[in-house]
């Protein structure tokens, strides 16, 4: 897939392409329905699937402090669009200047002129340009004037409740719950955190249980505190590799047995204490919520209560994590 932060970018003989717009945070199997079909209209035009997309969110820009955390960083937010099959993603630098746009403007410049659209998607709630001034009905006349269709894709439904759409805005509501099997019907997969692995204080390797604590500079909503079955990720390691790919009972919260107040993602690799990840960009993919964080009144209760989760999450995770459905594919 390319991936163009410039119109610049964009090659002259791009030819027809079916473009859509959106911030796809999550890239949810809504999301990846409506790039599907893109992509197989586009297959059928003999031309090229793009989606817009930008970076940062744009109610970062207009709503800073505000906005909730996003459920995927933009790392993992393009592979995942990848993952669709597109052609190309551009990727827009969205600042108060590029809001100023008016909808017409933003057509022309980056839909007609930039990427030749023959077709557009949309969903019925788009809004485009300054102040949102723009909607279906300007879609639809710029169309007309400018010589591409619209294409309104309706509202997708998950069958776990069919009164309400498949969204980010689920999603982040679940993974506040700690509701992570929940999220992942939505997703289509297990929800991922990507961070560093730094030092911390070693106080899980001298109770039996090494973990790999990720850096404050994670991306990606951490789900709420708890205990978690899961899966951490190489990515910097060539595929098919061993130790590629590891099973983890991840730990996200403030260890309230030891009184700290920094709340930490920390996985321990299940039955490994010789692996060295420091300084390795890792992703974790959560599975399932083991239980609650808590305080116990002893460490011998926690070591007693970490062992037990520690049997859960090899139990849990001993299908596999195609089985488990990590796989990108629907």
């Amino acid at each position: 897939m390319h991936r163009w932060t410039d119109l610049r970018q964009v090659p002259a003989d791009l030819g027809p392409s079916v473009v859509t717009i959106g911030n796809f945070d999550g890239v949810h199997r809504g999301h990846r329905s409506v790039l599907t079909r893109m992509v197989r209209s586009a297959r059928a035009l003999g031309g090229s699937a793009v989606a817009v997309t930008f970076h940062p969110h744009p109610a970062q820009v207009h709503r800073p402090g505000e906005t909730p955390e996003l459920i995927t960083g933009l790392a993992d937010r393009l592979d995942l669009l990848a993952a669709t099959g597109l052609d190309a993603v551009l990727l827009i630098d969205y600042t108060l200047e590029f809001a100023q746009l008016l909808p017409e403007e933003f057509v022309r410049s980056y839909l007609v002129e930039g990427l030749q659209a023959r077709t557009v998607v949309v969903g019925r709630d788009v809004r485009f340009g300054r102040d949102n001034a723009g909607d279906l009905a300007t879609m639809i006349r710029l169309g007309e004037d400018h010589g591409f269709d619209v294409e309104v894709i309706e509202d997708i439904h998950g069958p776990q409740d069919a009164s309400r759409r498949w969204s980010s805005t689920w999603v982040r509501e679940l993974l506040a719950a700690g509701d992570v099997a929940g999220a992942a019907d939505i997703l289509g997969r297990p929800h991922r955190v990507r961070g560093t692995v730094v030092h911390g204080d070693a106080r899980g390797r001298d109770l039996g249980y090494p973990t790999a604590n990720l850096g404050q500079d994670m991306r990606g909503t951490v789900p709420a505190d708890g205990v978690y079955a899961g899966w951490l990720r190489r990515p910097g390691l060539p595929d098919g590799l061993p130790d590629g790919y590891l099973p983890v009972a991840i730990s996200i919260g403030t260890n309230p047995t030891f009184d700290e107040v920094q709340r930490r993602v920390e996985a321990y690799v299940l039955d490994r204490t010789d692996l060295d990840l420091y300084d390795e960009e890792v992703v974790l993919e959560l599975v399932a919520r083991l239980r609650p964080t808590v305080r116990f009144d002893t460490v011998e209760d926690l070591v007693t209560q970490m062992a037990k989760d520690v049997a859960r999450a090899r139990d849990l995770l001993a299908p596999g994590p195609l089985v488990l459905g990590a796989s990108e594919a629907d």
